[in-house]
């Protein structure tokens, strides 16, 4: 189209040329009206002349003379690319701009309208999340990630505070009644273990007693005695909240919590089954494994219906709880303006850097090609209009009587 346009202006420039060499010979050899003809033909192309040179001034120097002040747009690159870079960063990279800009934003409604479309519903965003997730799973930077995420995990357990962890988990759970289920549940296994092992029991007691005594079957009743006193003991317990041995075992576990704080001791132990924890190959395994989970669970999760059935839900969400609406826009507003000030200098930075990083030929040819179409209007704007004002002076000098 661009091309279509520059053989239409200068086909007309050229036509303009020869109605004028047509028309200087017809005023004085057939009529003096050609007159009329004659300023319309040289006053349109001059102004086609003139359009042609300002518009081919621009990019390159007209031909090919040395030309003052023409091929301005090649000599001027690189004013042209900080000219641009400071126009962005004024206009739009500033917070107060995008602040003023982003009031009427909704993204909330945005992300709303596009997880509860029909078109969300037949699957599409699961098949972009999932293209996504593949896209982004078989590149080296994940590889990389991965590494770092292990590598992180590692660390992280390396200089966790085992003991001091410990000690809060028994603290919370002491503190929220959580450890009396614990001890139930020791009592009930007590109770079941004296059951299973009582013929184990009885013998042992039989072993220990004097042949003397076993003659009068004294072993079975001191064993039947000793039995039923450790059944009604652990019924005891079993029974009472308050028991003692309820109150020593809770005392004990006040005290491991303070040794886990406090003793050095306590705390070099469990450090050293922190570090044979984590050298154990199992333990290396789960760690290395941790990554690969978690991208196949991510991409199981975008493969199955679960995606869909999550950002329908979060649409509705979105469209019906005003609140959560106004939330994630204030967020989404907070982010843009966010990213504009950290690095709205080093976007700037970005455009003039690449415009001066193009050679002179790239920049005529982008800027060419972008309003190529236009500025043969111009040329041909120019051949009319000047024509036009051609016929208007000569009608002037005419009524003057010149």
């Amino acid at each position: 189209m661009a091309r279509a346009m520059w053989r239409l202006a200068t086909g007309l420039l050229a036509l303009m040329a020869m109605v004028l060499a047509a028309a200087t010979w017809a005023v004085h050899a057939v009529h003096p009206g050609f007159a009329w003809v004659q300023a319309f033909a040289e006053a349109a192309l001059v102004g086609g002349l003139a359009d042609w040179f300002a518009v081919t001034a621009l990019f390159r120097q007209p031909l090919g003379l040395p030309i003052p002040h023409t091929a301005i747009i090649p000599r001027n690159k690189d004013r042209i690319g900080r000219a641009l870079a400071q126009f962005l960063k004024d206009n739009f990279l500033t917070p107060a701009v995008v602040g003023r800009r982003l009031e009427r934003l909704d993204a909330a409604g945005l992300l709303a309208r596009r997880l509860t479309a029909p078109a969300a519903g037949r699957g599409g965003l699961r098949r972009g999340l999932l293209a996504l997730l593949e896209q982004l799973a078989a590149t080296p930077a994940a590889d990389a990630l991965g590494e770092r995420v292990k590598g992180g995990i590692a660390r992280r357990l390396e200089r966790m505070d085992a003991a001091g962890l410990l000690a809060s988990i028994l603290e919370a759970a002491m503190r929220e009644g959580r450890h009396r289920p614990v001890l139930d549940s020791l009592v009930s296994w007590g109770q079941r273990t004296l059951d299973a092992e009582e013929p184990a029991l009885r013998e042992m007691i039989r072993a220990r007693t004097n042949w003397l005594l076993r003659l009068i079957s004294v072993d079975e009743k001191l064993a039947d005695e000793i039995l039923e006193g450790l059944r009604g003991f652990l019924a005891e317990v079993a029974q009472d909240p308050t028991h003692t041995v309820r109150q020593r075992a809770e005392t004990a576990l006040g005290h491991l919590v303070r040794d886990l704080r406090e003793d050095p001791a306590t705390i070099a132990r469990v450090e050293r089954w922190k570090r044979d924890l984590l050298a154990n190959p199992a333990v290396v395994r789960w760690i290395e494994g941790l990554w690969d989970s978690a991208r196949e669970a991510l991409a199981d999760f975008a493969s199955g219906e679960g995606a869909g059935r999550l950002g329908a839900d979060v649409g509705r969400a979105l469209d019906e709880d005003p609140q959560l609406a106004t939330a994630v826009n204030q967020l989404a507003r907070r982010a843009i303006a966010g990213v504009v000030r950290d690095h709205g200098d080093a976007i700037v930075a970005l455009v003039s850097e690449t415009v001066k990083g193009w050679d002179a030929a790239t920049v005529t040819a982008k800027l060419e090609s972008a309003v190529a179409r236009d500025l043969q209007y111009i040329r041909l704007n120019g051949t009319l209009i000047g024509g036009s004002i051609g016929v208007l002076l000569h009608a002037l000098f005419v009524v003057a009587g010149f």
